[in-house]
């Protein structure tokens, strides 16, 4: 038995025009910040110029997998191409977390060697920069909840109103105090901040492709729902997983011994489990145990 959610998010247009204005916005900042990093030789806005450059490329990724993602599914791919979400989110969360690695190895390397910064031309390049991701995330923010690839995008540009908000403080710092050891310190605290929401991101995009049960879910709830329907004697081979954004999906056995009880017993597994927010439900009736067939699927 079969029950199919459309597995479709809803706005899914909004998140489509927010992400291409964070596009937008994006690829013009990354513009600037290479041109004031180099000019006043700031680390920490050549870091934000580095999380610039994976963001033009996630949210890229992120318009092109949004649309991917839609194209209808295929004998040989039955479940269309949400994955793509999922994979696109774990490449973004693994690719900050690689930024995250050199920027600090950086930040280390210029408090045992300081340089000179530019304060006046780094505190100007920073407030642009703040502004314009200040935008971009006010945009994406509303969305960022629809699926995993445009909470990727978000996180991307949250982490950089993070950072640029460090390095106007680090540039306030070093343009009326001196105090050069700000710009590697600030690029510290920021990836810090960053890291903690890409290790989130990465965690629980593999989770979906170990098609481990959904952290909101409880397996034993869902045991016990199936269980206290009339008819049912037992339920083994459970299995509860993510396909992708918006799409829960369930197997089951489940021993009904009375044939006439089988329809009954479907529909309300269905009303139950989507209450659960499970739209997509695989039954397998059985009217008596199957040990010799199926040793290997009951406890």
């Amino acid at each position: 038995m079969h029950s199919h959610g459309s597995g479709c998010s809803h706005g899914e247009g909004a998140s489509t025009r927010a992400l291409r204005w964070a596009l937008g916005l994006t690829a013009v900042l990354l513009v600037a910040e290479v041109i004031g990093g180099l000019v006043s030789n700031s680390l920490a806005l050549l870091a934000d110029a580095g999380h610039m450059l994976t963001d033009v490329g996630a949210l890229a990724l992120s318009l092109f997998v949004v649309w991917f993602a839609k194209q209808p599914s295929k004998p040989e791919k039955t479940y269309g191409y949400l994955r793509w979400e999922i994979l696109a989110a774990l490449l973004n969360g693994a690719t900050l977390l690689g930024i995250s690695v050199w920027i600090v190895v950086e930040a280390v390397s210029r408090f045992r060697h300081p340089e000179h910064v530019a304060g006046g031309v780094m505190l100007a390049v920073a407030c642009v920069g703040f502004a314009l991701n200040l935008v971009a995330a006010y945009m994406l923010h509303p969305v960022n909840g629809t699926t995993l690839n445009v909470r990727a995008a978000y996180l991307h540009v949250l982490g950089d109103l993070l950072a640029q908000g460090g390095t106007v403080v680090a540039a306030v710092l070093i343009r009326y105090t001196g105090w050069l050891a700000a710009d590697p310190l600030v690029s510290i605290v920021s990836t810090v901040l960053i890291v903690r929401g890409a290790w989130s991101l990465v965690r629980e995009a593999v989770d979906v492709l170990l098609e481990a049960t959904p952290r909101h879910i409880s397996l034993g709830d869902v045991r016990a729902r199936l269980e206290e329907i009339a008819g049912v004697e037992q339920v083994h081979d459970l299995h509860v997983w993510s396909v992708g954004a918006g799409m829960v999906a369930l197997s089951a056995h489940a021993i009904v011994r009375e044939a006439e009880r089988h329809q009954q017993v479907l529909e309300r597994a269905i009303d139950s489990l989507g209450s659960l927010g499970i739209q997509h439900v695989t039954i397998q009736l059985e009217r008596c145990e199957m040990f010799e067939r199926e040793a290997h699927l009951h406890p």
